[in-house]
């Protein structure tokens, strides 16, 4: 089965897609310890299978959720090769941080002001492509946590990326048509 638009029926995407589920995580971990300088057990995304351990009361650690993907507008379809084009879509990725611990809020607040040092919005664009759009308000919400009451400090930040996927649609290079003029 073709994979082109020489034949007739579905087309799914060549070459590499954009990072999604742990890759995206992954990402998305080392940007948060690249600024907080928290140690890697001590950030970690939430929602996953299996939950990661949580860690033991007295430490400051931070936990991060993917919430939202909103593709803005209608994606651009660009003829970049003879075999191939290539569909370009920009995303909005929401990543709730939670800051746990004894330092929640000052580890919090470090991420809140370190993601705006431009050398720090270089390497997160340069690692992965995206860059910070909008960072949100910080909120204290302790969280009882094995009957004990742990600081907990969220903030919501949003990140923009262009995503590039490769479609086998080809070019028309030398139609089979014969234009007349009526003359």
């Amino acid at each position: 089965m073709s994979n082109d638009s020489t034949s007739p029926g579905y087309l799914t995407p060549l070459g590499d897609a954009p990072q999604y589920d742990q890759d995206l995580e992954k990402q998305v971990s080392r940007w948060i310890r690249g600024i907080t300088g928290l140690d890697a057990k001590m950030v970690f995304p939430r929602w996953t299978e299996p939950q990661s351990a949580i860690p033991k009361n007295g430490n400051t650690w931070c936990a991060f959720g993917i919430t939202t993907m909103l593709r803005g507008g209608t994606p651009a379809n660009i003829q970049s090769e003879e075999e191939f084009s290539e569909q370009w879509t920009w995303e909005q990725v929401t990543v709730i941080c939670c800051f746990y611990g004894p330092l929640g809020a000052s580890v919090a607040t470090r991420f809140r002001e370190g993601i705006a040092v431009n050398q720090n919005a270089d390497t997160l664009r340069g690692d992965t492509g995206m860059a910070v759009i909008e960072t949100g308000t910080i909120y204290n919400l302790p969280e009882l946590i094995n009957n004990q009451w742990v600081r907990r400090y969220d903030l919501t930040v949003t990140l923009s990326r262009k995503n590039i996927r490769e479609y086998g649609i080809k070019s028309i290079v030398d139609g089979n048509v014969i234009i007349s003029t009526g003359e």
